[in-house]
């Protein structure tokens, strides 16, 4: 009903699928994380096989209201990325370790898009070196 105004019909698309504008904020995020582990991965791809990266929103909030240990955090507040380790699930399956990314957070810390890739692969690099037990600087050494 909402789109439906004075009775002309839903509104289209505007612009192309296949434009790069027609990406949702979320998806161009998406396709930015993407970037960012490229190079990573392929540097430690043999380390980083038992690995998964995911994005999310925003983190969950416990019900304690304290952002989770494991996070990498700005000024103690909002956590930008966390990283799961591998165990068990509560239906007793084992699951892989992964890191996950906040998309809100990460870009409401961004002034601008090259700033929001910078801090990605920022945020990406921490938490890989985290994972493999290594210094950041490690992971984009030459």
């Amino acid at each position: 009903m909402r789109r439906d105004r004075h009775g002309r019909g839903l509104r289209g698309t505007l612009y192309p699928a296949s434009l790069p504008a027609a990406a949702s904020r979320a998806e161009r995020f998406d396709a930015l994380v993407l970037d960012a582990l490229e190079p990573i991965e392929a540097r430690w791809r043999h380390e980083l096989t038992k690995l998964d990266v995911a994005v999310d929103d925003v983190p969950e909030v416990p019900l304690d209201g304290r952002a989770p240990a494991d996070g990498v955090l700005h000024d103690g507040a909002v956590p930008l990325s966390r990283l799961v380790p591998a165990g068990v699930d509560r239906s007793g399956l084992p699951t892989r370790a992964r890191i996950v990314l906040y998309r809100r957070p990460l870009e409401a810390r961004a002034k601008d898009p090259s700033e929001l890739a910078d801090l990605v692969h920022d945020v990406l690099v921490e938490q890989v070196a985290g994972y493999l037990g290594v210094e950041p600087d490690v992971i984009e050494g030459d």
